[in-house]
Parts: C-alpha cells; structure tokens; sequence
C-alpha cells in the first residue's frame, strides 16, 4: 500500500467513526426530529406565566416510565387486571384475558416491593420484535421475574421512527417514552438534555377546567375523567394551564438569577428553557413530579442518587434540591401559541434541530414476513375499542371487515392498497354495536383469514 492509499484509507475510517458517533440512537432519543418531544422552543414562542402554587405536601417526586426496548427479548403475555389505581386490590391478580404479548426481559420485575407510591401510573412503552413498533399500556406490572404481565389499558401503536405522540400516560394520552428523562442525561459532565421533558402538577390546585376546553389542549387528547370536578377547586389556574401544555422558561429569563443551588436543578432549567416540557398528567396531591425512565438497563432515580447524593424524591421541602425544583416549577410560563403548526411556538428553534433518522438503523436487524397474518385482536374480549394487526410479506391490495354472527357485515376498516411489506395496525370501534360474536376477515390478492372477536359491553 501506497502512502497515498494509505493517507485516504485513514481519512474513510475517520469519516466512518465520525458519522457512527454523530448518528442519532432512536434508543436514546425516538421519534421524528419534529416531533414535539424533539422540537426546541421557538423564536416566535408566546408566553403567559403559569402561576404554579408552591406544592406543600413534598419537596419534589418523581414518576417513572417503564421503557423496553428490548425486541430480542422473549415474548411475556400480558393479561387484563382490573386493580387500576384501586388501593383495595393487586395489581398482580389476573381478572381476564391477554391483551397482547411483547418482547422484555425476564429479570425486569415491576411489583409493589420495587414501584414507588402505593399505586404509580407505571406506564409502559415496549418495542415489538420487529424493532419500530411501540406498543404502550398502563398501569403495567409484573410481580415475579419471568412470570407473565398485568395491566389494564392499551393505546394505539406508535412507530419509532414517527412522530410518537400519544400513548400510555392516562389523563392526555400522551407517550410513554417521549420526553421522559433517559439514563445517562441528569449526570455529572452529561451534555444539555436534547428533547422536551414531561412533567405532572396538582390539578385541583392548578389546573384550568371549563365546559368549553374539558381541561386540556393540544397535543392531549383528554384530561382525567374527574377533571369537571376537581380541577382548579382548590385554586385560581390561569385559562391557558390545561392538560397537554407546553412549559418553559421564557427565553430572555436569565438562569442565573433563579440562584439555583444544585447542579442537577441547573441542568433541568436548562432543558426547560431550550425545549419547555408537556403536562401529561395529575399528581393527585399536592406535589410537583418529573417523568424519569424505569427499564431494564435501569432507572434514572438510582443513577441520580448514585451520581449527586440525594434523591430526586425529596421529603424535606427545605433541602436546595426540594428548593430548586420550587424556583423552577414557579416560574414556569405556558408557551400559549404551541399547536401542530408551530410546534414549540413557532419561528427559529432556540437550538439546533435533531439529526434525522433512518429505519434502516433498525430494519436491517429484522427480516420481511414470509407469510401474511391476521393477527389476533387486543385486547379480547373488548369494549368498544380493539386493535386489529396484519402482516404483510409484499405490497399487496388489502380490505379488512368486520361481520356479525349472521354473515353481514357491519363495517369495513380499511380497503386499500399497502405499499409494502411490514406489521400494520388498525383500531376498530364497536361503539354502534350490540354485544356478541363478530369476525374480522382479511382479505388480500392472494388469501383469506378470519378471526373472531368478542364485543362485551
């Protein structure tokens, strides 16, 4: 070999480490790089101070995210458990049938003996073995290691490479995995958290609610199921502080003079200037909470403590983290011009965007369907909503229906043609019918499958 040869044989290995370490990790940081978990704050963003009331009941807590993403990992069934948020029963007892099967660990336990609280939202998010669909529950548990899985609520799939709005947090249906705080982001010496954060406040004291805006706004799809009767009771909320807000710190509010004690606090103002965080939930009392990973590689509330020498959780409102954590949440605005046509408020992203990713960084650990398959809906039996998965080995015309036990039909979900191979899924709603037997029929160019299903009201 030449020098020559030689000199451009090390500037391509140079080129090739550098593009491997600059690659974005979906792992890491999922979803599109305009998703609103990615998007920065705006240049344009309006803000209007969120008058968030000093909690008094706990310095500061935490909610932690499940977060699998483990596709090689044996598939678990996970089973219906009424239990909830009811104290009065385990969420360990199976009180139906499964709702799906998924890929995670056997040594990733989440039981009474290892949550925080009496009953967490313990929202799962977990990747699916063919390495981009996320599927999310809540509230997930797992009593034994390698024992099967409970929970009670499932949500449409998300994809890891889309925009992954919504999933498992209950009160807006927002992600169980986008904008939770990842492991390896609230360290010494890490770099500026690089996506927007989650948080839960006190809604009877803090929460706006009216007939007109139900107590949320977009990006949530809802707000609690008691909202009419509980949010803001205790307080005065300002209008624009609904369920799915975006929170910042306003961009010409200098950090500084938070006078913040606590390296880990500073951080976080940080995140909440460059990117805000989304409302996804109540606390039920009178705290404030930040949303932290929980998953088998670990849990961002051990790696805290490990790394600065307190809890995240803090007891003593009088600690400098409990203190920090006030300044912040006081001082909080509400970014009121935050929509899906400007996301983060609009105008020039406070910093820069996110690297684009590419499916083929997960696709190529897969393979293509070598067969077609209906798969069985989820939950079943259901009311009124199910999910209905197909699988395609090609491009193919494809219609999907629903028939009642006499052979009609009564609906059709999807007739249309899917441009190529991979796992779709459907949600069917059988609102407008009676309970009882039902088939789903897939029908392709080359197959018919049938399933049968179970609407129970």
């Amino acid at each position: 070999m030449n020098k020559l040869h030689f000199l451009l044989l090390l500037s391509t290995i140079f080129f090739l480490l550098n593009t491997t370490v600059s690659a974005r990790d979906p792992y890491k940081q999922p979803f599109h790089e305009t998703s609103i978990w990615n998007m920065p704050i705006g240049s344009n963003a309006e803000y209007v101070h969120a008058k968030i009331q000093p909690a008094s009941a706990y310095g500061m807590t935490i909610d932690e995210d499940l977060i699998v993403l483990t596709p090689d990992a044996p598939n678990v069934a996970i089973y219906r458990s009424d239990a909830g948020w009811n104290r009065e029963k385990s969420r360990c007892d199976i009180d139906g049938g499964i709702l799906f099967e998924a890929p995670i660990p056997d040594d990733f336990v989440v039981s009474p003996d290892t949550w925080d609280g009496l009953t967490p939202n313990s929202g799962l998010a977990v990747l699916m073995d063919d390495g981009y669909t996320i599927r999310q529950t809540q509230p997930f548990a797992r009593c034994e290691a390698g024992e099967n899985g409970t929970s009670r609520y499932t949500f449409d799939d998300e994809d890891l490479f889309g925009d992954g709005y919504y999933g498992a947090h209950g009160a807006t249906k927002l992600s169980a995995i986008g904008g939770a705080i990842r492991l390896g982001e609230l360290v010494p010496g890490a770099s500026p958290i690089p996506h927007t954060l989650k948080v839960n406040i006190y809604a009877a004291k803090n929460v706006y609610y009216d007939s007109k805006t139900k107590g949320y706004r977009w990006p949530a799809k809802s707000a609690d199921s008691y909202a009419s009767g509980n949010y803001g009771t205790q307080g005065d909320p300002v209008e624009e502080l609904r369920m799915g807000a975006l929170l910042a710190l306003p961009s010409d509010m200098n950090l500084d003079d938070l006078d913040l004690e606590t390296e880990p606090a500073r951080m976080l103002a940080q995140a909440f200037q460059n990117y805000g965080a989304y409302l996804v939930d109540d606390t039920a009392w009178d705290v404030y909470a930040i949303i932290t990973e929980w998953s088998p590689q670990g849990r961002v509330k051990d790696e805290f403590k490990k790394a600065w020498g307190f809890s995240m959780s803090a007891s003593n409102q009088n600690s400098a983290w409990a203190k920090d954590m006030r300044k912040i949440y006081t001082n909080l605005h509400v970014v009121v011009n935050n929509g899906p046509d400007s996301i983060g408020g609009g105008g020039e992203p406070r910093v820069p965007m996110a690297k684009p990713l590419s499916y083929t960084h997960i696709q190529k650990k897969t393979q293509t369907p070598k067969n077609i398959e209906l798969k069985q809906n989820y939950p079943n039996p259901f009311n009124p909503q199910t999910q209905i998965q197909i699988v395609l080995p090609q491009q193919s015309e494809v219609s999907i229906d629903v028939y009642d036990i006499l052979g009609q039909k009564v609906d059709c979900i999807v007739q249309q043609e899917l441009l190529s191979s991979g796992i779709y899924s459907f949600m069917f709603d059988g609102s407008k019918l009676s309970s009882g037997v039902y088939f789903c029929k897939l029908e392709t160019e080359s197959e018919i499958l049938v399933n049968k299903m179970m609407l129970l009201r």
